[in-house]
């Protein structure tokens, strides 16, 4: 009898553990993604803000040319890996630094992604870094 009750017992548990499976393997993309935080962020620039309640969200909004690989325990020059970026190369004399773009890469609003907003944006830390350097002067 109590063999039996061990059998009905772990055919129930493999059950339940199926039955919760299922709508977890069946995620789609798309949707809302709600990220609970003790405060809200001053902006959605990541240029901007370097808190923890600035960074969080951000990072699971935009992408980088390339980022260090998570599943390498420290961070190095050679656990950097592509992310919009394929790859990068050095021209010889190693003072220009060339990124090819992942191509089909859209905005939200399914412009194409181009070296063009690489340029904004680099034109844009540049920008930021001289303001901070004037801030920090004075």
């Amino acid at each position: 009898m109590i063999e039996n009750l061990r059998t009905w017992a772990v055919a129930g548990g493999v059950l339940m553990a199926m039955s919760t499976a299922a709508p977890v393997l069946a995620q789609k993309q798309g949707g809302i993604l709600r990220q609970y935080m003790i405060d809200s962020p001053a902006s959605m620039s990541i240029h901007e803000e370097a808190t923890p309640v600035a960074t969080r969200p951000v990072t699971a909004v935009f992408n980088n040319l390339v980022l260090f690989d998570e599943h390498v325990p420290q961070n190095s020059l050679s656990s950097i890996v592509p992310d919009l970026a394929t790859g990068w190369s050095w021209n010889e004399d190693g003072t220009e630094l060339m990124f090819p773009l992942r191509r089909g890469v859209s905005w939200h609003d399914g412009k194409p992604f181009t070296a063009k907003d690489v340029k904004c944006t680099w034109d844009r830390h540049r920008q930021l870094d001289w303001l901070w350097s004037k801030r920090c002067a004075s």
